[in-house]
C-alpha cells in the first residue's frame, strides 16, 4: 500500500516537471528562430504550431521580406536533414523524387533519391514550376510516402516541408491546384518588418550573418517526442463545438462554393492543440480557434465571387473573419 502511495506521489510531483520542460524546449526553439526572424513572433509560433501537427507550410508573400530565410532559420534550430528545392519551370517530378538508373558495375537497376527524402524540404518559389512538377509532392505531403516503379518507399520521420511562393499575379507563376492547397496546414504572410526591426536589419548587414551562426537546439527524437505530446492537449467539449461551427458555416454559406475539407477540419483541431502547447498551456482556449481560423482554413475555401485578383486571399481571409464575429464563442 505504502509503494502504491509512492508511485502515485511520484506521478503527481513528476507530471508538471516534465510539461514544463516541454514548454521550455518550445520557447528555446522560438528564441532561436527570432534571433534571425525579428519583430515576426506570432509567424514563428505559427510555424512551430505546424510542425508540431506535422503538418506543412505554404509562406506567401512579395520578393524579399525573409519567406526563404524564416525557412532556413526554422531548419537550421532543429538537428534534422535539411533540402532545398529551387522551383522552375523547367524543374522535372524525378527532379525532386529521384530516378532508377541503370547500374553497370552491378548489372542491375538502382533508385537514385532525390531531395524530397529528407527532414524538412524547403520548397523554394514552388508556385514558379509547372503543375506536373508540383504534384510530385502531393503523396509525399498527404502520407510521407513516395510511389517509384511500382514502390513505395517511406521518408524520413519528421518530414515537414516549408514551401515560399509568390503572389501568383507575378510573372511566370502558377497556381496551386486547390488538392495541393489543401495539404498545407497553413498558409502564411511575413508581413514587412516595422520600422525599428527593420533599422536594426540595415545596421547588422541582413540576417545572413545570424543565420550562419545558428546552432540546432532541438533533436529528431525531442521533435517527435513533443508531435506525439500535442494530442495529450486538453479541448473541451464546448470548443470542439465551436470549432466545427466555424467549419460548418464554411460549407453551408451562400457565398461559398467549396468549404473546409474533413481533412481541414482535423488539421485545424491539431493545430489548436499545438498551438496551445506553444503558448505554454495544456489546454485550448478560444482565441487558439481564433488565431488560427485564417491561417488554416483560409486557403481551403473557395469563394462564388472570384471577381477579385488571381490568388488574392483577401476576400477569404475577410469572410473567416465576418464569420468568427458573428458566431458566439463558448464561455
Amino acid at each position: 500500500m505504502q509503494n502504491a502511495e509512492c508511485r502515485i506521489e511520484k506521478a503527481v510531483t513528476t507530471q508538471p516537471i516534465a510539461v514544463n520542460r516541454t514548454f521550455e524546449k518550445i520557447a528555446t526553439l522560438q528564441a532561436n528562430v527570432e534571433r534571425v526572424i525579428r519583430g515576426k513572433s506570432e509567424v514563428v509560433q505559427y510555424c512551430i504550431a505546424a510542425l508540431l501537427s506535422k503538418g506543412h507550410i505554404l509562406l506567401e508573400d512579395v520578393p524579399g521580406v525573409g519567406k526563404t530565410t524564416l525557412a532556413h532559420a526554422l531548419a537550421r534550430s532543429l538537428s534534422l536533414s535539411f533540402q532545398r528545392i529551387q522551383f522552375t519551370s523547367d524543374l522535372l517530378p524525378a527532379d525532386i523524387v529521384g530516378v532508377t538508373v541503370y547500374n553497370q558495375d552491378q548489372q542491375e537497376f538502382e533508385f537514385i533519391s532525390g531531395p524530397i527524402f529528407t527532414n524538412v524540404l524547403l520548397a523554394d518559389e514552388i508556385n514558379r514550376a509547372t503543375p506536373k512538377s508540383q504534384s510530385a509532392l502531393l503523396e509525399a505531403m498527404s502520407e510521407g510516402m513516395i510511389s517509384i516503379e511500382k514502390r513505395r518507399l517511406p521518408l524520413p520521420d519528421p518530414f515537414l516541408v516549408i514551401a515560399t511562393q509568390n503572389p501568383i499575379e507575378h510573372v511566370g507563376t502558377y497556381p496551386l491546384p486547390e488538392s495541393q492547397l489543401d495539404r498545407f496546414l497553413m498558409k502564411l504572410t511575413i508581413g514587412y518588418p516595422n520600422t525599428l526591426d527593420e533599422k536594426k536589419l540595415l545596421r547588422a548587414g541582413g540576417a545572413q550573418d545570424a543565420l550562419d551562426h545558428l546552432e540546432p537546439v532541438l533533436e529528431s527524437q525531442e521533435v517527435m517526442e513533443l508531435q506525439e505530446r500535442v494530442a495529450t492537449i486538453h479541448v473541451n467539449e464546448s470548443l470542439v463545438d465551436y470549432l466545427m461551427h466555424i467549419v460548418h458555416t464554411t460549407r453551408n454559406h451562400p457565398e461559398v462554393s467549396i468549404g473546409v475539407s474533413t481533412r481541414g477540419a482535423l488539421t485545424y483541431f491539431k493545430s489548436c492543440q499545438a498551438l496551445a502547447m506553444v503558448s505554454g498551456r495544456d489546454f485550448v482556449i478560444p482565441e487558439d480557434i481564433k488565431r488560427l481560423a485564417g491561417p488554416v482554413l483560409s486557403h481551403r475555401i473557395v469563394m462564388k465571387d472570384r471577381r477579385s485578383a488571381r490568388g488574392d486571399s483577401t476576400p477569404e481571409q475577410k469572410f473567416i473573419q465576418r464569420i468568427l464575429g458573428e458566431i458566439p464563442v463558448p464561455r
